[in-house]
């Protein structure tokens, strides 16, 4: 099991845009966004399922690790966002796992508006799957990873493996993912 957890009163607040701005070239940026990615597919690649213990704001870089986490968790009043376009910059790493788990809509308005969402709008939207006051948010996230860590580990990691390998596939395929999972060929 791994809990990813922000240091201090916030979760995270993206990328540096000063630095990024010290760094016009293209390269540093590529390379800077290539391990945003690097780090985002390990999360999803990782054998554990993964809870992201989020505190505070999260917002652009975040965006890339709560999409990918098994579960999320808020204190009262959250704040996510994908606020790049309000510096001329588009979150188009953030915005890949942030799509493959909203609505179109609702992802493309976070790009669109860099607005910050708050927990009554990111529970419904799917955005997080709990909602829970800060002295809770411990418990809550120790409640889940027990609960996981109760089943079988071997179990649990095909299953994290089997899920995130059929869900990008059409629906046939995705069957046919299942049958092999299970020992059978289709």
């Amino acid at each position: 099991m791994v809990v990813l957890a922000g240091a201090g009163k916030h979760f995270c607040a993206g990328h540096d845009l000063r630095e990024m701005r010290s760094h016009p070239d293209k390269a540093w940026q590529k390379a800077a966004f290539r391990a945003v990615q690097r780090n985002d597919a390990s999360l999803v690649r990782l054998p554990q399922p993964v809870i992201a213990r989020v505190q505070g704001v999260a917002v652009a870089q975040a965006a890339s690790s709560w999409p990918c986490a098994t579960s999320r968790w808020r204190e009262r009043p959250p704040s996510f966002a994908l606020p790049g376009i309000k510096s001329g910059i588009f979150c188009t790493t953030p915005g890949v796992g942030v799509a493959r788990n909203l609505a179109r809509k609702h992802a493309l308005e976070m790009l669109f508006t860099g607005d910050l969402i708050d927990a009554k709008t990111a529970l419904p939207w799917g955005l997080v799957n709990r909602v829970v006051p800060l002295a809770e948010l411990d418990a809550e996230v120790d409640r889940l990873a027990r609960k996981i860590v109760a089943h079988s580990g071997a179990v649990v990691s095909l299953g994290k493996r089997f899920f995130y390998d059929q869900v990008e596939k059409g629906l046939a395929d995705a069957y046919c993912l299942g049958v092999r999972g299970n020992g059978l060929q289709h």
